[in-house]
C-alpha cells in the first residue's frame, strides 16, 4: 500500500493561511490533494493538521482527515520526518500495511502527477527515499558574498578562474514532496545518501511562495503553464 500525507499546520506566519488561501481558483491545498489523486498511485491521501479549518477544506478537496496533528508536532520547530511518522504509527496502528509514504507539501501548486509517478519509479530501485531536484541556474562555486567592506567576496575562491562549463552542476531540493519507504522514515534513516535518488525538473517548476510578490508572481506563472498544457 501507497500513502500520501500532507503536512499542513494552522500557524502560518509569513502568508497567514496560506495552506487554504485561494490559489488560482482553488484553496492552496487543493493542488497537491489533486495531483496525488490523479497520480493513480495512493490508497489513501492523508492530511496531516492541527486546525479545524484546514481539516474541512482538505475533505472537500477528496483528501482524508482522520486525527487532529497533536500541538507538538504543530509548532515551528515540528520536523517533516516526526510529522510523517505520527501518520505513519497511526496508519499501522489502525492495521494498514503499508510500504511507502510520500509527504507531499500543502503549498506544492506546482507538483505534478507524472512527478509523483516518476519519483515512485525510482523509489522501486532498491532505494530508501526519491524527490524532485531543481539545477542551479549557474554555478553556485562561483557565488560570491559582499565583504564587510562592500566588495565581492568569492565564496570558493579556488574557482575564480575555472570556466563554468568545467564546473559540475549543482542541485537543490525543488521543496514539493518526499517519497520513501515506510522502513525508512520510521527507522530515520539518512536522506542524503547513497539509497536515495533524485529527479530533475525544470526550475520554474520550484517556486518558493513566501512574500505576497512571490504569490502574485507564482499564480501568473501557474495560469500561463496551465493554459498551455490545455
Amino acid at each position: 500500500m501507497n500513502i500520501a500525507i500532507i503536512p499542513a499546520r494552522g500557524g502560518s506566519k509569513r502568508i497567514p493561511r496560506k495552506n487554504i488561501r485561494k490559489f488560482c481558483g482553488r484553496p492552496m491545498i487543493g493542488w497537491p490533494i489533486a495531483a496525488a489523486a490523479d497520480s493513480g498511485l495512493f490508497n489513501h491521501i492523508i492530511v496531516s493538521t492541527d486546525d479545524q479549518e484546514i481539516a474541512e477544506v482538505a475533505r472537500r478537496a477528496g483528501a482524508e482527515v482522520p486525527f487532529l496533528r497533536p500541538a507538538k508536532l504543530a509548532d515551528d520547530h515540528a520536523g517533516t520526518t516526526d510529522v510523517v511518522n505520527h501518520a505513519l504509527n497511526w496508519a499501522f496502528d489502525i492495521g494498514w500495511q503499508v510500504d511507502a509514504a510520500c509527504c507531499i507539501y500543502a503549498t506544492a501548486a506546482f507538483v505534478l502527477s507524472d512527478d509523483l509517478i516518476a519519483a515512485r519509479e525510482l523509489l522501486s530501485r532498491d532505494c530508501d527515499f526519491a524527490f524532485p531536484a531543481v539545477r542551479y541556474g549557474h554555478p553556485p562555486q562561483r557565488g560570491f558574498v559582499a565583504a564587510k567592506d562592500g566588495s565581492p567576496e568569492f565564496i570558493q575562491p579556488e574557482h575564480r578562474a575555472t570556466r563554468t562549463q568545467d564546473l559540475p552542476s549543482v542541485y537543490h531540493d525543488s521543496g514539493q514532496f518526499y517519497w520513501g519507504t515506510s522502513a525508512a522514515w520510521l527507522e530515520k534513516r539518512p536522506f542524503f545518501g547513497p539509497r536515495t535518488r533524485f529527479l530533475e525538473l525544470p526550475e520554474w517548476r520550484a517556486r518558493d511562495i513566501d512574500r505576497p510578490e512571490d504569490w502574485t508572481m507564482a499564480e501568473k506563472l501557474f495560469a500561463v503553464t496551465r493554459e498551455s498544457d490545455q
